[in-house]
């Protein structure tokens, strides 16, 4: 597979040299400073593939070209958004950059309550409490039924917590859920905002009575409307599961599963249609064989996140080792070579180590951290091509 990695832009302290030197073939990055909505118009798309294309890499996979809320929820200008969505596929396509990572979660991109968890070797990793997310749902954001929505177990937990969390706490709590994993990706919330949380809430309700039923039919409103134009440019889209892959903050979520992703699948039944195989998310999911699922839908797979969760007993889940989890990287690489060896894949969400957490990096894109796992991944294809030659 294609060693890709997810570069936020000329400012991001990872620069294209330090990727260079480690390997990475592809980039994996987005036109940040266009606001979500707007048309991505060829000059801007050109000066960034020109830009990667000067350091010997190539553009490989746009992550993201973002779907505004009002296509997902849909809004009255949701028609408008989608025409400007399809003349950005059609400039990306006549730029020559072909595969689109896109997400359809409403408002919340990917959750996590620690973007630090100690490890035992003195590393950390992002982490998943359904206690701590429930507490803030309950507690801070004061979601109205939110109780309903947890197990007494986690309740209970949410009870005790709420006897020992400070005015810090809950802070931090704030930041790690609706800021600093989200902001940086779509653009809605940033540490600027005053109020987050009220800001937060005000996005929720644009989804009041919106089903799962009528998620599935928005999405297949916006995919219908855009596949005349990803078959005449070529442009491939590549759905990310949700993350987490199941219902929170009483939200629908559309991909979590394997009855899910036959759905979207099938429901615009397109080679053009196809899925971003986010072995981490799929993997936090205790329901998920992530194996079986790669099996299935490798045929219609056009990225790959290669990470891997470990799930507790009560649901909980951390970022486990690319070595370790519930994944099993190793069987992936062998189901994913051997349908397309040219297949880009990055690595994703590494660990805070030796100092990363001081460089003020996004959650989960660590450059040591990642730089090691990619390290793991590059043993376990040079293994796996050597095992796929053998066989011919």
């Amino acid at each position: 597979m294609e060693k890709t990695w997810r570069w936020f832009g000329k400012n991001d302290k990872i620069t294209l040299s330090m990727l260079k030197q480690i390997g990475v073939e592809g980039i994996v990055t987005a036109l940040h400073d266009v606001p979500n909505g707007e048309v991505w118009t060829r000059e801007k798309i050109r000066d960034l593939r020109e830009y990667i294309e000067g350091y010997g890499m190539r553009w490989s996979v746009v992550e993201s070209l973002p779907v505004c809320e009002s296509i997902k929820y849909g809004g009255p200008d949701r028609d408008q958004l989608i025409e400007n969505y399809k003349e950005s596929l059609k400039n990306l396509g006549l730029e020559g950059v072909h595969t689109v990572c896109y997400n359809f979660m409403p408002v919340l991109d990917w959750a996590r309550t620690d973007l630090a968890h100690p490890n035992p070797d003195g590393t950390s990793n992002l982490y998943f409490s359904h206690a701590q997310f429930a507490y803030f749902d309950c507690c801070i954001l004061k979601r109205e039924g939110a109780e309903k929505d947890y197990a007494p177990e986690v309740m209970a937990e949410v009870e005790r917590l709420k006897t020992v969390m400070t005015a810090e706490d809950n802070h931090k709590l704030v930041e790690n859920i609706i800021v600093k994993t989200q902001g940086f990706v779509n653009g809605n919330i940033t540490e600027d905002d005053e109020h987050p949380v009220e800001l937060f809430r005000q996005l929720l309700d644009l989804y009041k009575g919106i089903t799962k039923e009528q998620l599935r039919e928005n999405m297949r409103y916006f995919l219908s409307a855009i596949m005349p134009v990803c078959n005449e440019y070529g442009m491939y889209m590549c759905v990310h599961p949700d993350d987490p892959p199941f219902p929170i903050l009483g939200l629908p979520r559309i991909v979590t599963c394997d009855e899910d992703i036959a759905w979207f699948l099938n429901a615009v039944d397109d080679p053009h249609n196809g899925l971003t195989f986010c072995a981490g998310s799929l993997s936090a999911g205790a329901h998920n064989n992530v194996v079986e699922l790669a099996r299935k839908y490798a045929d219609r797979t056009w990225f790959v996140h290669m990470r891997s969760c470990k799930v507790f007993d009560n649901g909980d889940f951390t970022e486990a080792s690319h070595l370790g989890g519930r994944a099993d990287l190793v069987e992936l690489a062998r189901i994913f070579e051997r349908v397309n060896p040219d297949l880009p894949m990055r690595v994703d969400h590494g660990p805070n180590m030796l100092g990363d957490e001081t460089r003020g990096y996004n959650a989960g894109y660590t450059f040591l951290g990642r730089m090691f796992a990619m390290g793991q991944v590059q043993g376990i294809l040079a293994v796996v091509d050597d095992e796929l030659k053998v066989k011919k």
